[in-house]
């Protein structure tokens, strides 16, 4: 068995038959252009479903709002990059000498990306039964350690509402660049709370994910001042 695709089948509890797949779920876009941006694609719904069908099944109480919220928690990018470092995806990733050197086999974009395109193989390679084998693997314990759904609202909508309670104005995202290729561009964001003084920059792989980030660096900062 190829040491990759042994690897990664005693760590997901599911083999792959077709080393190919693997191999090309593995290779970054900075490597060539047979690379994994579509089986990450895929994945991102797989990953997705198999991990709402395992908190559909966790917490039968749960409205659709707190599942929703569940599972963003645990598809967000900084879990699936936190996992994908846990596993030792970085040391299997085929990258472009340049990204190599900058440390990307440690970029949580990077790592999160092939996180999905592995489920996306793993799919078409060994079906759904496979993904979902490979779901509660990764994500049984952090499904049984969820905190109260209330506790999982994301970034952005914990500092508008931390700022409507106190009579303050929503916060203003300022796209400050856009990079890369059109199917595969990266965003920096900058947030202002321009009555508290207060901004932050960030970076993701989305327009979206900039700016939660840049949600979550307002919302650090304001705890640092309280903390004082």
């Amino acid at each position: 068995m190829d040491p990759a695709a042994g690897w990664l089948a005693d760590r997901l509890g599911a083999g792959f038959s077709d080393a190919g797949l693997l191999e090309l779920a593995l290779t970054h876009r900075s490597h060539g252009s047979a690379n994994n941006e579509r089986l990450e694609y895929l994945g991102d719904a797989v990953l997705s479903f198999a991990v709402a069908e395992l908190l559909f099944r966790r917490f039968p109480a749960a409205s659709e709002g707190e599942l929703s919220r569940y599972r963003a928690s645990l598809v967000s990018g900084d879990s699936l990059a936190a996992i994908a470092a846990g596993l030792g995806l970085g040391e299997h990733l085929r990258l472009g000498e340049g990204v190599l050197k900058s440390g990307g086999q440690r970029r949580a974009t990077i790592l999160a990306d092939a996180l999905e395109a592995v489920f996306g193989a793993l799919y078409l390679d060994q079906g759904l039964d496979a993904a979902r084998t490979a779901a509660v693997r990764l994500f049984g314990d952090a499904v049984a350690a969820l905190p109260e759904a209330a506790a999982l609202k994301d970034p952005k909508t914990r500092l508008q509402e931390w700022l409507q309670g106190r009579g303050l104005a929503r916060p203003t995202y300022t796209v400050l660049d856009v990079s890369g290729e059109p199917h595969a561009q990266h965003f920096r964001v900058r947030c202002d709370v321009a009555e508290l003084g207060l901004a932050a920059e960030a970076e993701g792989s989305s327009r979206r994910r900039a700016e939660q980030e840049a949600a979550q660096g307002i919302l650090d900062q304001q705890a640092v001042k309280s903390s004082r």
